[in-house]
This record gives C-alpha cells, structure tokens and sequence, in this order.
C-alpha cells in the first residue's frame, strides 16, 4: 500500500472562488503570524514555541474581535498551515530545508483539507463551507478514497487540487535490461544503448515572448490593476514553460521505467553546478534535479532499481573498451580516440557506458565505486 497524489485543475464558481480567496489569505495570515511569535519568542525569552502551544494560540487568536473573520472559513486548513510550520521547522534543524519564510500575498496559495472537511461520493468532491462540488476536470480516475485534499492557486491564476489516495500499485514484470544514462544539456538524456532524448529547451523556446511580456510590465506602475494583468501575462508564460518541461520529464522518465529493471546514473550536485553564470539557466532547464527524483519514485513503485555512481567517477574520460582513463577532456570535445587502444568515441554514449558499468559494480559490492572494480565490471560487460 502506497500513496499517490492525483492533481487535476478545477473551475470554481464565483461563490467558491470567494470562498477560497479567504481560506488562502486566512491560511497565509496565521502562518506568517505564528512564524513571527515563535521568532520573538525565542529572540527575546529564548523560549521554543511546539505545536500545541501554537494551537492554543490560534484558539486565541480566533476571538479577538478584530479576527473574527477567522471563523468565516473552515478551521481546518488553519490547523494544516500549523502543522506544516511545525514541519517547516523540523525540516530546517535536521538540515534539509532552509529557515521558514513568510508567505507572500502573489506566491502561489494553498489550503489543505483533512477528511473532516470534504466530502467525497465516489464522482464529486465537496469542500467545507461550500454549497456546490468543485468542478473538476478529471484527466484521470483512481481507486480508492482521498485522505488528504489540497486546493491550490498557482501565479497564473489557475486553481488545483491535489488529492492524496491510498492505493495498492501493481509492479511491472521483471525484465532484463539495465540501462546507464549521462545527463547533459545537448541531449537531457543519453543511454549506453546509444539512445539520445534530446533537449527541447522549453526556456529558450518561449525566451522572445517572456522578454516581451516582461518589458510591458516593467513600464506600468507599482500597485496598479495594469501592472495586476501585466503581471498575470508574464506569470501564464512561465506557468507554459513549466507545463511543458514536467510534460517531458514525466515522459522521458516513465519510458526509462518501463523499459528497463535497473537504471544507473551519476549523483550530481545541481546546486553547485547553477552556480555557473554562463550555464545555470540551461542546467535548471534541463532539470536534472526532477529526472532523477520522478526515477527515484518510480522504481519505487514499479519495482525497478535506480543506482546512482560517484560524481567524481571519470565516466567521460575512461575508455569503455579497455579502461584507460585521459588525464584531460575538455566540455568542447564531443568524440575522442582512445590512444590505447584505438577506439572512438561519442562522448555522452561512452560516458553512460561507463555509468552503468560502475552502476553494476556498486549494485553488487556497495555504494564506493572503486576504479578497479568498476574497470572488471566493464570487462565483464563487454
């Protein structure tokens, strides 16, 4: 038993979107005010604020008189956006996140339900303090019952909801394929098999119209509705670029899943490769980060596995024949002969060759991929 999230996209009503526009300022006003009595209670009295004191707060908080518009939505997605603070912190002092931040009134918005504030009949969805189903569009069916409703507003102005369902997920028949694959940004993806996915650059496809969108904004006021819709304008292109870049990472992904029972690639570090001026807008289009995560994932459903080699493991410069490793290989030099032994090369081919050799070396011996061993398994494999 496993969960998996559906999100679909939904066109509320004039009424709901009344109804969620104050659930998501409501949701955004008591996290950013909870955030800032924790921070001036530890600054001044040293003092850790938990969880169940913040509930109380907000008990508190809801009879003031001059919040009793609180109360005018579910009190429910008020409890979640506690609880995800309370995360938010969690996250931060086991070191993976940043320190929690305010939220913004133009981010994207949020709001989640718990099952004591929707109603679900099996074909509608019904949210607290709404008299009519959402209107959804269901691209998708799944089994089961949601546990967890999140409705969203993304910057375009677009409304979401994300329902988060327990569901057993049928593995794929075991086959024999294992795959190596070398990330770049000429091709996204290349196999040991010789197989390039190219690079649509969805970024630069749609760069002109950005730009142009982006200097209309720029010449309207602050604060004005023209800046408002000219601001919308910009938003729908990137929410485009977006669409389109999950669109071929959740294909390119799926189609590695599906063909092949063991998938080894490189652990890199993306955050430090942004760092480059000159590469960084490319690289995060590419969006290595994302194929990795979704192959991560996926496996786990499927029953694949996905093994991740050494960043600092020579696959480009090693020859796949016999291992001999160039002590130099500049990122201009697309195919090279190997002076030992004579062969040539495609660099991205070879360097997923190696990949996948080293791969199964740290499948069968453990994560240190050690350059003799990884060097037999490239014997063994040829």
């Amino acid at each position: 038993m496993s969960c998996r999230a559906y999100r679909y996209r939904f066109y509320p009503t004039p009424d709901q979107v009344i109804n969620l526009n104050q659930t998501f300022g409501c949701v955004r006003y008591i996290y950013n005010r909870s955030l800032r009595y924790r921070q001036d209670a530890w600054y001044e009295r040293q003092e850790n604020i938990s969880y169940p004191q913040s509930s109380t707060l907000l008990t508190a908080w809801k009879k003031e008189p001059e919040h009793v518009w609180l109360n005018e939505v579910s009190s429910v997605p008020l409890q979640q956006s506690l609880r995800h603070l309370q995360t938010a912190y969690r996250n931060f002092f086991q070191g993976r996140a940043k320190y929690p931040r305010f939220k913004k009134k133009d981010d994207q918005q949020s709001a989640e339900y718990t099952t004591s504030a929707f109603k679900w009949d099996g074909e509608s969805l019904k949210l607290a303090k709404q008299s009519e189903p959402l209107n959804i569009r269901w691209s998708r069916r799944f089994k089961g019952k949601p546990t967890t409703v999140t409705v969203s507003r993304d910057t375009a102005g677009r409304y979401f909801v994300s329902l988060l369902v327990e569901e057993e997920t049928a593995l794929l028949p075991v086959i024999n394929a294992t795959v190596g694959i070398d990330v770049g940004l000429k091709d996204v993806a290349v196999t040991s098999d010789g197989v390039a996915y190219g690079n649509p650059r969805h970024t630069a496809r749609y760069a002109a119209r950005l730009a142009k969108y982006q200097r209309r904004m720029a010449r309207k006021q602050n604060g004005s509705k023209n800046r408002h819709k000219a601001k919308l304008k910009v938003a729908r292109v990137h929410a485009k670029i977006t669409d389109c870049r999950k669109d071929f990472t959740h294909k390119l992904t799926t189609t590695l899943i599906n063909e092949n029972q063991v998938i080894c690639l490189e652990n890199l570090a993306v955050k430090n490769r942004v760092k480059n001026p000159t590469l960084a807008k490319s690289i995060s289009d590419a969006n290595w980060d994302e194929l990795v995560r979704q192959l991560e994932y996926k496996a786990g459903w499927y029953g694949r596995t996905v093994v991740a080699i050494d960043r600092w493991y020579p696959s480009s410069k090693r020859c796949s024949s016999c291992g001999y490793t160039l002590d130099k290989l500049d990122l201009a030099t697309r195919h090279w002969v190997c002076p030992e032994c004579n062969m040539t090369h495609d660099r991205d081919v070879n360097a997923a060759r190696n990949i996948k050799a080293a791969g199964l070396a740290v499948l069968a011996c453990g994560e240190t991929v050690n350059p003799l061993v990884a060097k037999a398994a490239i014997g063994s494999t040829r």
